[in-house]
């Protein structure tokens, strides 16, 4: 069915839904690189005027991808609520985004539609969505999750420890992620991306994570985010697994080319709850998955199939939802310029989905990164960090100065997460702070400052522990100072 629009007696032509969606999208080098972007502004113009008439129900009966032949598509349309789909069915992708941003819409009544939306519908209404818009309707929705802590509540900044190591050095990663617990980050995972996908090397970084967590009584969980089947593996042999991460897409060639299946994820999710009922740990929910999406992630696989790269993260964050992760990742940034060139796109990007996932019911995270060689630089990150932040984003990474040493690209430090968590007066998640309290890291919200007896406490037996098995020769941990800029 072809779509068509004048504007001041310029016609445009749209030949389906496909087309619509992808021109009406904003500027970005990967759907230009697809050569599916707009020609011009005039027509992208074109396009939203266009999208903003379609009815919801054109966007679920009208599937971008044959579900005969692709089974995310199938798998969508399976989990979709349809019975609760049914009122919404006649309004268009405009009064839709009036109805998000209206005042009388608010957390309640949003999360009660969000069985029923399909992640088209979220990628059409964000198209038509500024920036602001983005940020004012995300802000409404707080998504909650349970694995060893809860993340997600309404003033609650979570933070992603990444003590990435090049050589999957255990002293060092080890060390990194103590210099995080001591800024007060961690609390949405330690998490550890290993430079190798050896079991034996995967499995150590587990148990040692493990031991870390067990020692200090950080109420807190671990991931090493290795593929799906190497962290299988390592449950098999006895490794503690508290989040079974993966990357995923969303289109069935883009997850074939990351390795995995529906039907794998559904298993590992099993496995991971199975696992975490045979162990003696307080958990205090049943979240157990860890997913990282991407804009541009199908198109780098060739596996787009003529659709904008917004849309298929959208595609994602559904076959996300119906995990119940505990945490979701856009690594917005760090595919590439091929993909989002520059400060503008990347931040237009994060917010997407940032707002595309909370819609969709997703504790959402945001990488807030850019790599060497793309027009980017830190305070383009500062500028997607505050404006996320301000948008109710669950949490983002603490990466040591920044820098990942393992992954070469630049996201977001412990000293900025302590940095916007005082700006904005957020809290860590509630066990979490508690336990930060306890040892004196954090004193009334604020990082302490001057070196706490219990504070010393914590480091003596972090040295301990470090000393007796991963770091070679004496081991010295200094507390930082509660100044920001040390």
């Amino acid at each position: 069915m072809a779509y068509q629009t004048t504007i001041r007696s310029e016609h445009f032509s749209f030949a389906d839904l496909r087309e619509v969606l992808a021109r009406a999208n904003e500027e970005k080098s990967g759907d230009r690189l697809a050569g599916l972007a707009a020609r011009s502004e005039r027509e992208r113009v074109a396009a939203k005027i266009v999208l903003a008439d379609v009815p919801l129900g054109d966007l679920v009966d009208r599937p971008l991808l044959d579900p005969d032949t692709d089974d995310v598509s199938r798998f969508l349309l399976d989990t979709l609520d349809h019975e609760a789909f049914r009122p919404l069915r006649s309004m268009t992708v405009g009064a839709f985004r009036e109805y998000l941003l209206d005042e009388a819409s608010g957390e309640e009544e949003i999360r009660a539609l969000q069985p029923a939306l399909h992640p088209d519908v979220a990628a059409a209404v964000a198209k038509l969505m500024s920036n602001k818009d983005l940020v004012l309707a995300a802000s409404k929705i707080r998504n909650i999750t349970r694995c060893r802590n809860t993340m997600g509540q309404r003033g609650v900044l979570g933070i992603r420890i990444q003590p990435n190591h090049p050589a999957d050095d255990l002293g060092g990663i080890l060390l990194a992620a103590i210099d995080g617990l001591l800024f007060g980050c961690g609390d949405a995972v330690i998490g550890v991306n290993p430079a190798t996908e050896s079991i034996e090397t995967v499995s150590a970084i587990l148990h040692g994570l493990d031991r870390l967590i067990d020692t200090l009584a950080v109420p807190t969980q671990a991931c090493c985010l290795a593929h799906i089947t190497t962290q299988l593996a390592c449950l098999e042999r006895g490794a503690p697994v508290d989040l079974l991460f993966q990357s995923i897409a969303g289109t069935q060639a883009a997850n074939a080319a990351f390795g995995i299946s529906l039907a794998l994820l559904r298993e590992g999710r099993e496995r991971v709850l199975e696992s975490h009922h045979r162990r003696n740990v307080a958990w205090v929910g049943t979240n157990g998955m860890y997913f990282e999406t991407g804009q541009g992630s199908a198109l780098s696989a060739d596996a787009h199939h003529g659709i904008d790269q917004l849309t298929l993260e959208a595609r994602a964050y559904g076959v996300a939802r119906a995990f119940e992760p505990f945490l979701v990742n856009s690594v917005v940034g760090f595919i590439g310029p091929e993909y989002l060139y520059d400060e503008r796109q990347i931040v237009r990007a994060g917010l997407e989905d940032h707002f595309m996932g909370k819609l969709l019911g997703l504790p959402m995270g945001v990488d807030v990164c850019y790599t060497n060689h793309a027009a980017a630089d830190q305070n383009s990150a500062d500028n997607l960090l505050l404006l996320l932040a301000l948008a109710g984003c669950n949490y983002f990474m603490g990466v040591p100065c920044a820098d990942d040493v393992m992954l070469n690209y630049q996201s977001t430090s412990y000293h900025d997460a302590a940095g916007v968590r005082q700006l904005l007066g957020l809290r860590p998640a509630p066990e979490f702070l508690v336990w930060l309290e306890e040892y004196g890291i954090l004193r009334e919200g604020r990082l302490a400052a001057g070196e706490q007896i219990s504070r010393q406490r914590l480091l003596q037996k972090a040295e301990r522990m470090l000393t007796r098995e991963e770091v070679k020769g004496d081991v010295t941990i200094h507390s930082p100072q509660a100044n920001l800029g040390a």
